[in-house]
């Protein structure tokens, strides 16, 4: 089957009918909570599902996963601060939050890769679910670090003068901390995950319709919903910027191709598992992470970092980075 007809599957058109319908200026909406709500219920049943996989997998190979996972979570955003401060285009304090965005994980991205997989009948290892529920913290607290370090280093160079009252007092950085790995996303998947794993089996099959037969339908409306804000973001690249747009293309194609290299060397998963690896590397978090910044890092301009992560790399994962990592995988692997 080609990429082409992998990506004619209803989640995919759904988000671009998302978009096309923000795009003609159409007076569809969908009501402020349920794009929530669709959330609670797709991060449930991928948990649910993982816990249910995890407790049939072998324990050495979770831990292993759950190692790299925290190895992504904090190398990428260490990455990405890299090349942003290359460029010489972006300030310390946003290049701090954006690549705290680019370490962290997209579960909307990652669920249309599991939609692409089961299009295309690829089978896939369930060890990529834990790592989705690990990546999302290390991010948030790199992306914390960077700032506070920015932060000092800017009061330096102003002669010790300067006041870092614009971020946290020293006192709350405990909070800060405890709030990035108590995150909601975070919690519901690994209590999912928790209960899908010790549950028995004959009590799990019974959940089975809610966490399966329904799945794709609840996963056409997020995305549809999710279309629709990407296409609100699409109109703010004006102020982004040409260097932060390339970021936003490039930065995926980077975390993507050490996605891989994790999952088929360090993890040796099959193609299915090795694809959702490298997914995992490419996205970015806009649903975590943003709220998180605009406390902890208020200097930094969330326009740029909620455009780049839902206005440029979430739609190019989604039509053109999926298929592109698995093709990758595939050429890796065989």
């Amino acid at each position: 089957m080609s990429a082409l007809n992998n990506l004619l599957i209803p989640a995919v058109l759904f988000f671009a009918l998302g978009v096309i319908t923000r795009l003609i200026k159409s007076d569809l909406r969908l009501p402020p909570d349920l794009a929530k709500m669709l959330s609670i219920y797709l991060l449930m049943a991928i948990g649910l599902h993982g816990g249910y996989e995890l407790g049939r997998a072998d324990l050495g190979a979770a831990f292993n996963a759950v190692a790299w996972a925290i190895a992504l979570g904090f190398t990428l955003p260490l990455m990405g601060y890299g090349l942003l401060m290359l460029t010489r285009r972006v300030d310390r304090m946003n290049a701090a939050a954006i690549a705290a965005h680019y370490g962290s994980v997209s579960a909307g991205t990652f669920l249309t890769a599991i939609a692409y997989l089961d299009n295309a009948g690829i089978a896939y290892e369930a060890y990529p679910l834990i790592m989705l529920a690990v990546m999302e913290s290390p991010a948030i607290v790199v992306g914390l670090l960077l700032a506070s370090w920015s932060r000092q280093r800017l009061a330096v160079q102003d002669g010790g003068v300067a006041s870092i009252d614009n971020g946290p007092a020293n006192g709350q950085w405990r909070s800060l901390l405890h709030e990035a790995m108590t995150n909601g996303s975070v919690v519901l998947l690994i209590g999912s995950m928790a209960i899908g794993a010790i549950s028995a089996p004959a009590s799990m099959e019974k959940l089975f319709p809610f966490i399966d037969e329904i799945f794709m339908g609840v996963l056409c409306l997020f995305l549809f919903e999710m279309g629709m804000e990407a296409a609100r973001r699409l109109r703010e690249f004006r102020r982004v910027g040409a260097v932060l747009v390339a970021f936003g293309l490039v930065m995926p194609l980077v975390g993507g191709v050490i996605g891989i290299a994790v999952g088929h060397w360090a993890l040796g998963l099959g193609i299915g598992g090795t694809t959702l690896v490298a997914v995992l590397g490419a996205s970015a978090s806009y649903i975590a992470v943003p709220p998180a910044m605009r406390l902890a890092v208020p200097e930094a301009n969330p326009s740029f970092y909620l455009t780049l992560a839902l206005g440029i790399t979430f739609p190019f994962n989604v039509v053109i980075g999926i298929p592109l990592y698995h093709h990758l995988a595939v050429l890796v692997i065989n």
